[in-house]
């Protein structure tokens, strides 16, 4: 199955850099979170610091690259089966590992961009973590993915600056254990957090590939409960165009 969009013209301030030689993508993760405690639900999302290099005063969703403490640091519970299933989907393959730990740069970078923890009480003394793990262990907690469902893959376009392949993920707001203040201010990468219903007015500002990733993530709350089961989008630039392949099947 493949679906075949013409090109977009990018809105950030990266678009003209089209000419810079080909880098291999980097993995990161995007974390999009939900309430669904009204009528209507609600999907949280920050502005960027105007200062920042990538994006700058852009509404977005917390997320990152990969770090290297993702894939070492413990976690509350193994990622469920069909979470990693999805996630070992696709080209390049990837290790169980790895999957891992793409689900863990979630969460992390959840907390640190922020300070919504996404965590999980431990039987007994949680092991002692530190540095963007840190707020964790202040609160007794081990990062746990266990709430966590994929969304949408995505690969920036060959030519830019910066590439990355990105995973998105979507959890409840329920699943937030824990949160530390002071994390968005006026100096920091975020300098404003709100949550805001779907398909309102600040969502039209988005990077365009968040908003088609924002489509589906309605499309999946209008078909009742988030599932594994569904399946997952995967854009990426072939051609001088966008496609859309249902992951697994590219």
């Amino acid at each position: 199955m493949s679906e075949t969009e013409a090109a977009k013209p990018e809105t950030n301030p990266e678009k003209e850099a089209d000419h810079y030689p080909y880098r291999r993508p980097v993995d990161a993760a995007t974390l999009i979170l939900i309430d669904r405690t009204g009528t209507s639900p609600k999907v949280l999302v920050g502005k960027r610091h105007d200062k920042v290099v990538f994006q700058p005063g852009k509404i977005v969703f917390p997320g990152g690259r990969v770090d290297t403490s993702d894939s070492r640091v413990p976690i509350a519970t193994p990622i469920p089966g069909p979470l990693e299933a999805n996630l070992l989907k696709g080209k390049p393959k990837i290790a169980p590992s790895r999957a891992r730990a793409l689900a863990v740069a979630a969460i992390r970078e959840a907390c640190e961009e922020t300070g919504l923890c996404l965590g999980r009480k431990t039987d007994g003394a949680a092991p002692a973590l530190d540095g963007a793990w840190k707020p964790f262990t202040d609160a007794g907690l081990l990062p746990d993915p266990s709430g966590l469902f994929l969304i949408a893959r995505a690969i920036t376009p060959p030519g830019r600056v910066r590439r990355f392949d990105t995973r998105f993920f979507t959890a409840d707001a329920s699943t937030i254990a824990h949160r530390v203040e002071g994390v968005v201010h006026a100096d920091a990468e975020l300098v404003e957090l709100v949550w805001v219903e779907l398909g309102s007015k600040p969502l039209a500002d988005l990077h365009p590939m968040t908003k088609r990733v924002l489509t589906e993530l309605e499309r999946r709350l209008a078909n009742g409960p988030l599932d594994h089961g569904a399946e997952v989008p995967f854009w990426h630039f072939q051609a001088g165009q966008w496609h859309k392949d249902v992951l697994g099947t590219a």
